[in-house]
């Protein structure tokens, strides 16, 4: 799924991010570490994984959206 980067604090490596109908969902360290990256800016098109759907998805990886 793709989604948006919304918010990161480089301190805690958490965020949220904003999926395609503008819904926000938070992300923990653990997804970001998951994902390899070292930093996200805002307005960054990422890729997620995890279960749910919506408001209610637990984001367990964060990647950066290559095509």
């Amino acid at each position: 799924m793709q989604a948006t980067s919304y918010t990161y604090d480089p301190e805690t490596r958490t965020g949220s991010v904003l999926l395609d109908d503008g819904t926000p969902v938070d992300f923990d360290a653990a997804a970001f570490d998951a994902g390899g990256l070292r930093l996200l800016r805002p307005g960054q098109r990422v890729r997620i994984e995890g279960p749910g759907e919506g408001a209610g998805l637990r984001i367990t990886l964060v990647t950066l959206q290559t095509f």
